[in-house]
């Protein structure tokens, strides 16, 4: 099993279940443009952890790739399914907490995760630049 390949897919599915996800909100809750800001709010819940999915996803997903196609080191492979790890945890601490208002570990951890695992891979990125 390609694993790099596995995290790719894993974040599709999260970036892709959460539109869908919203699209349906917005016609659950008739809201067809925009949302509240109230933080107990579904909707504001489901747009916020989609857009912030769709801010890094894609990056993480091109990373991820290109680090794919060369022979890595296994601090990169712990990097890439941490990363992934750390979105999909970021995503349940906005859904599942009852209000985003206040702090909670999980959004903590996915996000200080996410930064950390993908400044690791823009590490690995650049290592595999000046090797070529």
């Amino acid at each position: 099993m390609n694993t790099y390949y596995l995290c790719i897919s894993l974040l599709l599915f999260l970036l892709i279940s959460l539109g869908v996800l919203v699209t349906v909100g917005r016609g659950k809750f008739n809201t067809l443009i925009g949302h509240s800001s109230d933080p107990e709010d579904t909707l504001h819940k489901w747009v916020r952890a989609q857009s912030n999915t769709a801010e890094y996803a894609p990056a993480l997903m091109i990373v991820i790739y290109i680090l794919s196609q060369g022979v890595q080191t296994s601090w990169v492979w712990w990097c890439v399914v941490l990363a992934t790890g750390c979105r999909y945890l970021f995503v349940a601490g906005i859904l599942f907490p009852k209000t985003m208002a206040s702090p909670n570990p999980m959004r903590f951890i996915g996000a200080t995760g996410t930064y950390a695992f993908g400044l690791g891979l823009c590490y690995a990125l650049l290592q595999q630049v000046a090797n070529a």
